[in-house]
């Protein structure tokens, strides 16, 4: 099993991705996801720069880098900004919108497919495959069961490529949704297009409660996250059965070496946990909220 690092998905200032990113180099990490999937108007870091990262990561470690494209394109101008990164000539791409896939399936190149893409069977996942999918990242709802059967279904069609990879999203605040507004910008009664990046304020995005006072989602400029962590490392056991390649582990502003190590741990032959802290309901096919103890699976 292989382990992934996300892309960064909160709104962190440059000299933090900078640090970040030279700590992680020494990370057991098979696969480092680059770039910006939430919000244009986040440039701490541009093209060149992430490129640039890239080399640098390139002659520190072996991991494998990819560049992330963004999940809602809201304007002409980001548009013209996927073409450039689909364009890069050094990186494979994380296409994240349909349009990313257009791109690069004119010009013939492989690409990984993100979780905000709509592929749920092998059917849809073989219309992928041949416009040049090697990975596939399963949108994060998806259940173990549900990943199953797509991936057995697809192995039951004729005239398909080989199945790609497939990558789940094991630990980090869920993405679940994106919208036109931001949420970060209106806590703080600022317009979207005067926000003043306001975002970099919350590291780790800003808590929304319900009106009991119990953590709901986590709002991270216009992405709407999960409250609680998903964290599938006491469900290591059930990941191969499912036909799963590679974990993907979503970066957090404090803790991440730890939360490597562990995953590093278990898939080199240690017990996994009995219980551990955050959600994971979908991989269950329950709401995903839920977490292990009210499942009954620990």
């Amino acid at each position: 099993m292989q382990l992934t690092l996300g892309p960064v998905l909160f709104g962190w200032q440059r000299q933090q991705l900078l640090d970040f990113y030279a700590e992680m180099a020494s990370q057991p990490l098979d696969v480092i996801y680059l770039g910006e999937t939430v919000c244009s108007k986040r440039r701490a870091l541009s093209l060149d720069d992430w490129l640039g990262l890239a080399r640098d990561l390139r002659e520190a470690c072996s991991a494998e880098l990819v560049i992330s494209g963004l999940t809602l394109l809201e304007a002409a101008s980001e548009l013209s900004s996927l073409r450039r990164l689909c364009d890069n000539g050094e990186l494979m791409v994380e296409a994240n919108d349909l349009a990313a896939v257009q791109f690069l399936a004119a010009k013939g190149v492989g690409f990984v497919g993100g979780a905000a893409l709509n592929i749920y069977n092998g059917h849809a996942l073989a219309e992928f495959t041949a416009c040049g999918l090697q990975r596939w990242v399963p949108p994060v709802e998806c259940s173990a069961e549900l990943i199953r059967l797509a991936r057995a279904q697809y192995l039951e069609l004729a005239d398909v490529p080989p199945l790609p990879q497939i990558e789940v999203f094991a630990y980090g605040h869920l993405p679940l949704a994106y919208s036109a507004r931001c949420f970060t910008a209106r806590a703080h009664n600022l317009a979207k297009d005067d926000c003043a990046i306001c975002c970099e304020k919350y590291p780790e995005g800003m808590n929304m409660l319900s009106q009991e006072g119990t953590p709901l989602f986590t709002l991270n400029g216009i992405q709407t996250m999960s409250a609680e962590v998903h964290n599938l490392l006491a469900d290591y056991p059930s990941l191969p059965a499912a036909g799963v390649d590679l974990l993907r582990l979503s970066p957090r502003a404090q803790g991440m070496e730890d939360v490597i190590a562990a995953f590093d741990a278990v898939r080199n032959g240690g017990l996994p946990p009995l219980a551990v802290e955050g959600c994971n309901g979908y991989w269950h096919g329950r709401p995903g909220m839920l977490r292990a103890e009210e499942l009954g699976v620990c």
